[in-house]
């Protein structure tokens, strides 16, 4: 089903420049002048080199070099290098293989939320994505927040800058998401060359702030002496090494983000369907990679070479410790240069997050009729977001340390559903060595998730809110969007146009299928005779619909034809009784000129009742509501098909 731009024609100038460009999924095309579809898969997109792609992932990953160091040493202390040496263990023998499944399974963009959703059918699926949908939010919207306060840190303690404004960490980060969201409301599009300028020169940066940490540390061998001695003296044994960084790695998760972005872009990565596979593993495992040798590196220069204190709240080094590596060996001038790059990467990183929940949510919320509309407009969104990331700067004080509990929650749980996406998918397809894999895996990243959970309850308190919050919201728009026509089309066989061609009036008696034998179909023609005065020689049509998955809000039908016990019968199935009926009966106008009629007897029961099984279930009352709906979808009373009620 294509979107199609919508420019609003009504309404005050503010509204109007709210909705523009909102992206309208048509709720049917039917008749004998539909247009073709064309399907998610067939959308196109300007593609490039794999490489190209991984520089805007790598804005996002990368950009975590600006405060992970720091935070590894504050967790961690001198144990940070072997903590984060545990931490690219698991990434690259943990995250890396699951993701790279992921990419094999997923190659449109749509990642391990879609790989559920299939994987688990019906309102469990719904369920949990609308559940991870909340780590989704909070994993991006504490990218934008904690982005921008680092970027803020680089900026404060820069030495060109007025100690005036050294009580200004709040308002600058403020005004950095404010800015964000003006140039998104402005308009905004992903410019990958721009990703790709700016990672060449942050990772050439690095390179030379690293390796001068490194020769700077070889040229004194004395203070790894005494880092080695200060891990001996808390530290018994190698053992006791391994047990304390199995502790505290879930701290320093932060470092493993990037890689649902790195499926989300796929669709970018030039070439066919398995060049854009392969593509999209080279990328993830070149990003894992890079990323590892830096993160192993940074974590030992800065360890050894940068007195803890410094780390702390207050301290130079707190949130920017390669920068403070930057100035303190290579000069202000050059460290302003790494100042500013940073903060490039740190503000483009907050851009990718803003532009990953602007694409989150119209792929799942609209699709299940749990969000209004209007949530298909980019700027209303961004309004929401930009306030959300204002509230979640002033509760943790623009502090990127504070935040990095939030932050690695939401990665873990990202992660972790993307390793239980993989071996659910492993062990239906019959690959039980790779299911025990990736299942072992999902064991190593659940205790990493409840574990930083247990300690840092903030980023799940902060999940909670958006899931209710999701979950609220779509229950509110799934009620109050029920009546709307959601068959994105029909089809119907050729049996079916030719009883339609041999028919005189289009009279359809609307039937539950139960056993389906003779009996039903006699007593159902008795019925109509009895409350309508319907006879069987005016060529009867009955019109059964079976509820297939009745959480899925939108769907394509096809009517097909049976002669069963001397009765002719339409045949379709549908989330939604209701609504199939009412699309079917506007397809039958279409294709013959002529108004059809539907004939139903009222149902016993609570009404309120047969409200929440239409709801859940897609039946429930069904009379009235085929009716509202056709009202809805048909304003000209004059070509609405005609409902009876006996």
């Amino acid at each position: 089903m294509s979107s199609t731009e919508v420019q609003p024609s009504s309404g005050s100038s503010v509204r109007r420049w709210l909705l523009q460009g909102l992206q309208h999924r048509p709720g049917r095309r039917t008749g004998p002048h539909r247009r073709p579809v064309p399907s998610h898969e067939d959308v196109p997109h300007k593609q490039h080199r794999w490489w190209q792609v991984m520089c805007l992932t790598g804005v996002d990953y990368f950009s975590t070099l600006g405060y992970q160091p720091g935070i590894a040493a504050l967790a961690a202390g001198a144990l940070s290098p072997v903590a984060t040496l545990m931490l690219v263990a698991l990434t690259l023998f943990g995250a890396l293989p699951v993701y790279r499944s992921v990419a094999g399974q997923s190659p449109h963009g749509l990642g391990s939320l879609s790989m559920l959703e299939s994987l688990l059918p019906g309102w469990r699926g719904k369920l949990l994505v609308l559940g991870l949908l909340g780590f989704v939010a909070t994993a991006f919207i504490v990218t934008i927040t904690m982005s921008a306060a680092d970027a803020t840190a680089h900026l404060l303690h820069n030495p060109f800058v007025p100690h005036w404004m050294d009580g200004w960490q709040v308002a600058v980060t403020l005004a950095l998401i404010a800015a964000l969201g003006a140039v998104f409301l402005v308009g905004f599009s992903e410019a990958i060359s721009i990703a790709v300028v700016l990672v060449a020169v942050y990772l050439s940066l690095n390179v030379v702030v690293v390796g001068t940490a490194i020769a700077q540390v070889i040229g004194d061998p004395g203070q790894v002496t005494d880092w080695n001695n200060a891990l001996r003296v808390d530290y018994a044994s190698p053992v006791a090494m391994l047990a304390a960084s199995l502790l505290v790695m879930p701290k320093l998760a932060l470092g493993m983000s990037g890689f649902e972005t790195g499926v989300a872009v796929m669709p970018l990565v030039k070439g066919d369907l398995q060049e854009r596979i392969r593509g999209a593993r080279k990328l993830l495992t070149t990003a894992a990679l890079i990323m590892s040798v830096f993160l192993i590196t940074s974590s030992f220069a800065t360890t050894v070479l940068i007195p803890h204190k410094e780390f702390e709240e207050g301290g130079q080094a707190n949130g920017r410790a390669l920068a403070y590596i930057a100035h303190e060996y290579l000069g202000d001038w050059f460290g302003t240069a790494y100042d500013v790059a940073t903060i490039a990467i740190l503000w483009f990183a907050g851009a990718s997050a803003m532009a990953g929940l602007i694409n989150i949510v119209p792929r799942y919320l609209p699709r299940y009729g749990m969000a209004p509309d209007w949530s298909r407009a980019t700027r209303p969104m961004v309004l929401i977001f930009t306030v959300v990331s204002f509230a979640i700067t002033f509760l943790f004080g623009a502090e990127v340390e504070a935040q990095g509990g939030a932050y690695a929650t939401g990665v873990l749980a990202l992660i972790l559903s993307a390793a239980v996406a993989a071996t659910l998918s492993a062990w239906k397809r019959g690959r039980r060595g790779a299911a025990f894999g990736f299942g072992t895996i999902m064991a190593i990243l659940a205790y990493a998730t409840v574990a930083n959970i247990v300690e840092r309850p903030d980023g799940l308190v902060i999940a909670v809110l958006f899931c209710v919050a999701i979950v609220v919201t779509s229950l509110v728009s799934r009620a109050t969007r029920s009546t709307e026509l959601r068959v994105t089309g029909v089809t119907i066989s050729d049996e079916v146009r030719r009883w339609l061609c041999e028919a005189g009036e289009i009279r359809i008696i609307a039937n539950e299928p139960d056993d389906r034998d003779q009996t039903e179909y006699v007593d159902k023609a008795r019925e109509a005779w009895e409350l309508h005065r319907l006879r069987s020689a005016e060529t009867l049509l009955f019109l059964e619909i079976t509820v297939g998955d009745a959480s899925e809000f939108e769907s394509e039908i096809r009517v097909t034809g049976e002669e069963r016990h001397g009765y002719r019968i339409l045949r379709a199935e549908s989330p939604s009784v209701a609504n199939a009926i009412a699309a079917i009966l506007l397809e039958l106008r279409d294709e013959t000129g002529r108004l059809p009629h539907v004939y139903f007897h009222w149902a016993e029961g609570n009404p309120v009742g047969a409200l929440l099984r239409y709801l859940v279930f897609g039946g429930g009352d069904v009379p009235p509501l085929t009716r509202e709906i056709l009202r809805q979808a048909e304003p000209d009373a004059e070509r609405r098909p005609l409902v009876h009620v006996g």
